[in-house]
């Protein structure tokens, strides 16, 4: 793992957060990518099928009972726990990033940040044909400059709480992500995209620029294809579109099983060596990794790693 986060720290792409690829391609082998069968939207562990986003079919509670529910969360059961699912679900606006929206998501990830229980988290649409289609023009065109500019700041403040999570983060992107939108799914480490769907950063066409961060991800401005998206790097993996309109999604969910079996605290201080390392010398690089190495001896999970190799059978991780 040393050697990876050494051998990818001097590396400059659109997204500093590749490592996750790099690992998943070495571990690929041995472990299970099993995808739901084509359905109904199906759950993973026997969870029930999300036919709406509502409080009745999620442990997630907003704290402002009077807004509308536009960011939902479920957490999958049984072989997937551990795998928790942030649903976006403003459908009339195409998960547009209002006040609301911005609000109840912040206040989720917030939630998530500090819950050792969440190993991996999949950013899912559950609006057909739209992953996210970038900020609420609408509320935006109320706003005077001054607020304009705050809201703006609370988009970016979003993107970062996102990607500081600890744990790795995947968004699936099965239809449309523009502007703040595409923003939202970089600010992820992973990323996974049907063919069919359209993404880019596409602010200056309103008079305006990037505003939440994606303008330090990528230099493209243009509308591109799932397939044209891969081949650039902004996403890990392309799949064709399926019935179900779901095919990024799966492809997330397949990803977030290669990551859950593997130590989650040795997970998570690899992503935080990497995404702190990038950004220094190499020397404070190797101090960072060297920190981050010796939280992860003293615990239970490295003492199992090490056990399950001698003994010649699957580690039983426990995040401890």
């Amino acid at each position: 793992m040393a050697a990876l986060i050494r051998r990818l720290a001097g590396q400059r792409c659109c997204s500093s957060r590749r490592w996750l690829g790099v690992i998943l391609r070495e571990t690929h082998d041995r472990t299970s990518s099993v995808i739901p069968r084509v359905g109904a939207r199906p759950l993973a562990g026997g969870g029930r099928p999300l036919t709406a986003c509502s409080r009745a079919h999620s442990r997630w509670q907003h704290t402002e009972a009077a807004d509308p529910v536009e960011v939902d969360v479920k957490r999958l059961e049984g072989e997937d726990d551990g795998i928790v699912e942030v649903l976006m679900c403003r459908l009339k606006a195409r998960n547009a990033l209002g006040h609301v929206f911005v609000s109840q998501m912040r206040e989720l990830v917030s939630t998530l940040s500090s819950d050792p229980a969440v190993r991996v988290v999949v950013f899912r649409s559950l609006v057909p044909g739209v992953f996210c289609a970038g900020a609420d023009l609408k509320e935006r065109a109320e706003m005077n400059n001054a607020e304009s500019d705050l809201f703006v700041h609370g988009l970016r403040s979003l993107m970062t709480q996102i990607a500081s999570l600890p744990m790795p983060t995947i968004a699936g992107m099965d239809g449309v992500a523009l502007g703040g939108g595409l923003e939202l799914a970089l600010a992820c480490d992973l990323r996974t995209a049907a063919s069919s769907a359209q993404m880019g950063l596409i602010e200056t066409t309103r008079g305006l620029l990037p505003g939440a961060g994606g303008i330090t991800e990528t230099p493209t401005c243009r509308r591109v294809g799932g397939q044209t998206a891969l081949e650039m790097g902004l996403v890990n993996r392309a799949v064709e579109q399926n019935q179900t309109g779901d095919a990024a999604y799966r492809e997330a969910l397949s990803l977030a099983r290669e990551i859950l079996p593997q130590a989650p605290i040795a997970v998570r201080m690899a992503k935080e060596a990497m995404n702190r390392g990038v950004e220094v010398d190499i020397g404070s690089a190797m101090a960072i990794e060297r920190m981050c190495y010796a939280r992860v001896i003293p615990t239970r999970d490295r003492r199992e790693g090490m056990a399950a190799f001698i003994e010649k059978r699957p580690p039983r991780y426990i995040g401890e």
